[in-house]
């Protein structure tokens, strides 16, 4: 066995790329670079090996690997990071059916003051919205709901009242 990996050193860095490849992909599911970065390396011995580029001897495949390893390393670091990147995700839809239901105000409310509504069985703190252009809304008025938390509506005044 030792006579065959000595006259077909090409063999073995096969082997051993596609081990690190197929351990990476099964075992630790493409989360470690480095294991995948050798696993690229070897096989690229191995490829100069059989192209006689490179000599079969065990110092020039390990030194073969060892630069290869490096080489693909730095070529490969960032496009994978960027892959790994959830900012081109679709940003997070904080939306809610609730956005745009309208109801008059039992009780008077300001930005340092909220009130209550009860609705579906819950009571919701009231707040005057950020982009509501006045700091008070009073009891009665029929305002719109502009944005959900939990727990809390924010609301505007469906109409402004005239000055």
């Amino acid at each position: 066995m030792i006579d065959y990996l000595n006259d077909h050193q090409y063999a073995f860095w096969f082997t051993v790329g596609f081990g690190m490849l197929v351990s990476e992909a099964l075992v630790l599911g493409f989360s470690s670079g480095f294991i995948l970065f050798a696993g690229l390396a070897a096989l690229m011995t191995g490829v100069l090996m059989w192209l006689d580029w490179l000599p079969q001897t065990w110092f020039a495949g390990l030194a073969s690997f060892s630069i290869c390893s490096v080489v693909i390393s730095a070529a490969l670091w960032k496009p994978l990071r960027k892959l790994q990147d959830d900012s081109s995700a679709a940003p997070k839809d904080n939306s809610s059916d609730l956005v745009g239901y309208t109801f008059n105000l039992k009780e008077s409310i300001s930005r340092n003051r909220p009130g209550k509504h009860r609705y579906s069985g819950i009571d919701w703190r009231v707040e005057v919205a950020d982009s509501a252009t006045v700091d008070a809304i009073e009891a009665g008025t029929p305002v719109t709901v502009d944005s959900v938390d939990t727990g809390v509506f924010r609301v505007r005044p469906q109409y402004l009242p005239s000055k």
